[in-house]
């Protein structure tokens, strides 16, 4: 599974900004029933422990991933025995818990180990674990949106170099683009209204769409030295608008 960020993209200020502003915006930002936001709330830790394994900073990591397992079992304490509704009709719920569980005591044991790149790849699962948790109950949070973004951001930074190689691989490119361009517009249209009202928000999607537009407008224009520009400047903006609202 490709890294979702790199270390460089992401300051020690921007992320103790993130975690500050998760206890205001977390848990209201999302859905409605107990078992999902609490989940969301935990969900802030989980974002740095994914950054911090997905740099150098050995103690950072050590901490990071302790302090989003503890808030794992705090949700597991809660709800574990007894899911509320609609968890509770779902066969797989205490094995998810189960993966997830898992998944944060296999990245801990690998950052004791120094093995960070590994625990980062490990910790990659615990999102996909819990979009399908959600998926099987029909639960979506905002969270669901960034997910899709990122899913087809990477298929196409990742298949662009192979692309603008090709005589028609910048037509395929911009249809691709396209496509990444509505995801981003689901990033703003789908945006619960406590996420609207922080004023942190709007400049942040808006920065994510800007950088979409710059590769669509390049690639129109068949000029590839700005499409490749535009393409090094598309995960920034989305970057950090997961860390505090991912």
């Amino acid at each position: 599974m490709p890294r979702l960020i790199t270390p460089a993209l992401i300051t020690p200020a921007l992320i103790a900004f993130a975690l500050a502003a998760a206890a205001v915006v977390a848990a209201p930002a999302h859905a409605a029933d107990p078992f999902t936001d609490a989940v969301q709330a935990a969900y802030a830790p989980y974002r740095v422990a994914l950054f911090r394994t997905n740099s150098q900073a050995q103690a950072e990591s050590e901490q990071a991933v302790a302090q989003a397992r503890k808030a794992w079992a705090a949700v597991v304490e809660r709800f574990g025995r007894q899911p509320p509704a609609p968890y509770d009709r779902d066969a797989r719920f205490a094995a998810s818990l189960a993966e997830v569980d898992a998944a944060y005591e296999a990245a801990a044991r690998q950052v004791g180990q120094r093995q960070l790149a590994e625990a980062h790849e490990t910790l990659e699962a615990v999102r996909d674990v819990l979009a399908a948790l959600r998926h099987r109950s029909q639960v979506i949070v905002y969270s669901d949106h960034m997910n899709a973004y990122h899913a087809e951001m990477e298929h196409l930074l990742g298949e662009a170099p192979k692309l603008l190689a090709q005589p028609q691989g910048a037509m395929e490119l911009l249809a691709r683009t396209g496509a990444l361009d509505y995801l981003a517009g689901r990033l703003e249209s789908e945006a619960p209204e406590t996420l609207r009202a922080d004023r942190e928000f709007a400049p942040l999607v808006a920065a994510v769409r800007r950088s979409v537009a710059a590769l669509k407008a390049a690639l129109v224009a068949g000029d590839g030295a700005a499409a490749q520009a535009a393409l090094g400047q598309i995960k920034k903006p989305y970057s950090q608008l997961f860390l505090k609202f991912g």
